[in-house]
């Protein structure tokens, strides 16, 4: 496995690389210092994976990964941290990264490379306690961005499991024609034709589209 790392700690880098190189079937083609570097070392040595520190100076990693990945849909990129900020967590799942460990579980590099190598994400055991309630509240701020309100968000989480109008009615206190007018500036606020597409587009994260 040919791994590229960037990290703008010099002591750092050169430990990673110690460390990794320890593995026989792992060999550190080039280290960075920075998302430029990583970019240009990419382009350069087309590494099985690249691992990445997040915060770094003139370009941050997450920065760099947009720019890689938009390129080559492939790469794949775990990222190494000491920051475990619930915004880099959300940030790394949406740019497709293969996983967000942190710098203090050395011991859990070498298997985390391994992993993403093959394909699968890893997240460490810190981040994976934040992920659901992470997820949720990413959820609930990408629909809020289509203007929806609380109770129609709440609205649409009932429709996706399979509740009819009486159903949802009768959990939110509603009654069915309030309900179902509700259900229609739903589905004309996301441009969505009706419930079946509404729960497609709540469980999938389908961008909604006019129907011709």
């Amino acid at each position: 496995m040919r791994v590229l790392v960037i990290d703008d700690d010099a002591l750092v880098s050169s430990s990673l690389k110690t460390i990794l190189e320890a593995d026989p079937d792992i060999q550190v083609v080039a280290i960075g210092n920075n998302g430029f570097d990583a970019i240009e070392l990419y382009k350069s040595h087309r590494p099985d994976i690249i691992l990445m520190d997040i915060r770094m100076d003139r370009m941050t990693g997450i920065e760099a990964a947009e720019k890689i990945i938009a390129s080559d849909p492939d790469a794949k990129i775990l990222f190494l941290t000491t920051f475990s900020d619930d915004e880099y967590i959300i940030k790394a799942l949406r740019l497709g990264s293969k996983g967000y460990i942190l710098k203090q579980r050395f011991d859990s590099i070498i298997p985390s490379l391994k992993t993403a190598y093959l394909g699968q994400n890893v997240y460490g055991e810190e981040i994976i306690g934040k992920l659901p309630s992470l997820l949720k509240e990413d959820e609930k701020a990408g629909l809020g961005n289509y203007g929806l309100t609380e109770r129609e968000l709440e609205t649409i989480s009932h429709v996706a499991e399979g509740l009819s109008n009486k159903e949802i009615s009768e959990i939110m206190y509603l009654s069915e024609g309030t309900v179902r007018n509700y259900i229609s500036t739903i589905l004309e606020k996301l441009e969505l034709r009706d419930r079946t597409q509404l729960a497609i587009f709540y469980y999938k994260g389908i961008t909604p589209t006019k129907s011709v």
